[in-house]
């Protein structure tokens, strides 16, 4: 099959429009029309329904779709390879992590990275839902469980434990809770049961919800939980990684805390020899290292 009709089809499906994708691949409305009816034409089918505000793939057009898709990301990373061959570490970097881990202790550290690699751009993609590393839909993931698939190389970098803070101005007003039955005198600020969270940080929800606490705080993510901390709201449950970086809050009942969760980095065994990847392992492998000398002169680790 045409290779540069399957590209074609695949820019107007993406696009929805002749004339976008026309634009994107510098070709005429006209060209691109050309090619997509020589596609129907040679697989004797309808690929696109016609509408006045665009075009929609057929059943037939969805099944040829995710077949081009699946082929452009494969060629996205062979193309990746290829530039990776080079001494230098430059172009895009795609990297998934937990929106709490990614905003509250990754991006915070990302200047040292660019001050070493200033070619390289970070795609930071924070969601609690797993991307497909081996179809590339990121190229590297910090994930709170090891991850199951056989296909990836992976690295623990720590653990980490969910716990309780206030800030100081809080406590000063309401006053410290000398055990756990304590807790239903204050508000307890944490991520909501229902939202996506991994599980020790549910179950420990879960576990103090059933001291009759009668004011909360519900956040969808770690970050929210920790800005309503520093406000003075009531006690929050958030990971330990914070201390480092907010060490303005205080931890609280100090026997309550989570199970371990390992935090492991992970990517496709494809990467291996991808200096982009390399760089931003060892970058990060290096920041942990740092962060644990730094909770040890805190105390705290």
């Amino acid at each position: 099959m045409d290779w540069d009709k399957l590209r074609i089809f695949h820019a107007v499906a993406d696009a929805g429009s002749l004339t976008h994708a026309g634009d994107a691949l510098h070709l005429s409305q006209s060209a691109v029309s050309r090619q997509i009816r020589a596609l129907e034409e040679s697989l004797n089918t309808i690929l696109f329904h016609r509408h006045a505000r665009g075009l929609i793939l057929t059943e037939q057009g969805e099944l040829l779709f995710d077949a081009t898709q699946s082929m452009i990301k494969r060629i996205d990373a062979a193309t990746a390879r290829i530039r990776d061959s080079e001494e230098e570490v430059f172009g895009e970097l795609r990297v998934t992590t937990t929106f709490g881990f990614g905003a509250l202790w990754l991006a915070p550290r990302l200047t040292k990275l660019y001050e070493k690699y200033p070619d390289l751009n970070i795609d930071l993609m924070l969601e609690e839902r797993l991307l497909d590393l081996p179809m590339r839909e990121a190229d590297v993931a910090i994930r709170m469980k090891e991850p199951s698939q056989a296909d990836l190389i992976r690295k623990k970098l720590m653990t980490i434990r969910m716990r309780l803070y206030a800030s100081p101005d809080y406590l000063a007003e309401r006053g410290e809770p000398g055990d756990v039955a304590e807790l239903s005198n204050h508000r307890l600020i944490c991520q909501n049961p229902r939202s996506a969270q991994v599980a020790a940080g549910l179950q420990l929800v879960q576990q103090l919800l059933t001291f009759d606490i009668d004011s909360t705080l519900t956040v969808n993510n770690y970050f929210g939980v920790l800005q309503a901390v520093i406000s003075n709201l009531g006690i929050g449950v958030l990971p330990d990684y914070i201390i480092e970086d907010f060490p303005s809050v205080v931890r609280v009942l100090p026997e309550v805390e989570s199970v371990e969760v390992p935090v492991f980095l992970a990517y496709p065994e494809e990467l291996r020899q991808s200096k982009r990847v390399a760089a931003f392992r060892d970058f990060v492998q290096e920041e942990i290292i740092a962060h644990r000398k730094s909770l040890r002169s805190m105390g705290a680790g």
